[in-house]
């Protein structure tokens, strides 16, 4: 029994969002939902997934445009950190004023969650790690042997903290004091681009690896 990770990429600013599930329940989630819901469906269909819940790492407006959507055809609930709440109620805001998109205003979360919390997949756990900075309310989702980093630590660069609720020196004590405190062999799935792997941005990264520019 493991946990299966699709990446989906989704939505106008290539969003990746992530079905996992159990290999052996066939039980999952999906962590954030930026977009295109019909790709994010045909996933969960092809794999025979019973989603049951979606899981955001933040509340700007490329992780959540699929929500009501995914929340209508799979009959699930949503989760965010309560810091993110009026991020994710700006949403349509943001979405005009940096791409010029019309966007519905999203549905309130069904629920919280918070740092400690865990997320039950079939008897799989997903632990939830409160790392604030690029939004107050960012959080990463731990399994054996990976981390969800949302928007906070990307292959070879780090979340912008220049966005409302944005807060530099919390983004980097999130990294440093906790990300990085994980095993590194961890895998690190962002909220866009490619994966990584701890042991490689604990090195190279050039903002917090070693000899970066805020060197751990």
């Amino acid at each position: 029994m493991e946990l299966i990770v699709k990446r989906v990429v989704v939505g106008p600013l290539d969003t990746n969002s992530y079905v996992i599930f159990n290999s052996e329940t066939g039980e999952g989630i999906i962590v954030d939902a930026g977009g295109d819901p019909h790709k994010i469906l045909s996933v969960v269909a092809r794999h025979d997934v019973e989603i049951t819940g979606i899981y955001l790492t933040h509340g700007h407006f490329d992780h959540v445009l699929a929500i009501d959507d995914l929340r209508k055809d799979l009959n699930c609930r949503f989760y965010i950190h309560e810091k993110d709440k009026e991020i994710l109620f700006q949403a349509p805001l943001d979405a005009e004023s940096f791409l010029g998109l019309s966007i519905p205003k999203p549905p309130p979360p069904d629920g919280l969650i918070e740092e400690g919390d865990l997320i039950d997949i079939g008897g799989l756990k997903l632990r939830v790690l409160h790392t604030p900075g690029h939004t107050p309310g960012s959080i990463c989702f731990v399994a054996d042997g990976y981390i969800f980093t949302g928007d906070t630590l990307f292959a070879g660069s780090i979340g912008r903290t220049d966005l409302v609720g944005g807060d530099f020196g919390s983004l980097i004590d999130s990294i440093l004091n906790k990300i990085f405190t994980l095993p590194d062999d961890y895998v690190v799935y962002p909220g866009h681009g490619p994966s990584t792997v701890l042991r490689v941005e604990k090195l190279t990264n050039p903002f917090v690896g070693e000899g970066g520019l805020f060197k751990i």
